[in-house]
């Protein structure tokens, strides 16, 4: 998704669950003290994100849904700061932050589907944020230009890079213990030429 910086606002972390739960239409996210609107993604990203979602909750309905899968609207607690991840999975009990029910506190597995907006800060702060979370084992990033999946494993203090490339991969997410084909990933998804 692209995210548009507002007028700059600071406020506390109260002050913005009490906006975002108000707002019927656009979604914000909340970095020390400043809020972000989210705006609509592309037909590639909504395409790869619902067959991210279809293909992670058959594996998780056949494992009896000791793992479970959020797309989108699940917020996620970091510290202070507040996102919504494409997908985001957790194992075991899921917890949040009030009797809400609507901001996770312990995700497992982040996936983030790059945009040409998005990128640099997906792989860079946003991700510094992210390895903040201590339930947090496994990060990814999916192109949406190409069959192509990075991840990233924490590993004690060390995050551990791998990248899948090519439509015959297939990706494993070890703390969910699930495997998903990069074809499925990308079912549907017409890759246009890009300009070298």
């Amino acid at each position: 998704m692209n995210i548009q910086p507002q007028e700059k606002t600071i406020m506390t972390p109260g002050e913005y669950l009490i906006l975002e739960r108000a707002s019927l239409d656009i979604k914000h996210e909340f970095y020390d003290g400043e809020i972000f609107a989210m705006v609509g993604a592309s037909r590639h990203h909504n395409r790869i994100n619902m067959n991210l979602a279809r293909e992670l909750g058959i594996k998780f309905k056949a494992d009896n849904f000791r793992c479970e899968a959020f797309s989108n609207d699940m917020r996620v607690k970091i510290e202070n700061s507040y996102v919504y991840p494409d997908i985001v999975i957790t194992c075991g009990d899921a917890e949040f932050e009030d009797n809400e029910f609507d901001t996770l506190t312990n995700p497992v597995v982040i996936m983030e589907i790059l945009s040409d907006s998005t990128e640099l800060f997906d792989r860079t702060k946003k991700f510094f944020y992210y390895r903040k979370i201590t339930t947090l084992q496994e990060y990814l990033l999916v192109s949406q230009h190409e069959y192509w999946v990075e991840k990233y494993t924490r590993q004690n203090d060390i995050w551990r890079y791998q990248s899948f490339e090519g439509a015959d991969q297939i990706l494993k997410i070890e703390s969910s213990d699930c495997k998903l084909p990069l074809s499925e990933i990308y079912l549907n998804v017409e890759f246009e030429q890009r300009m070298s």
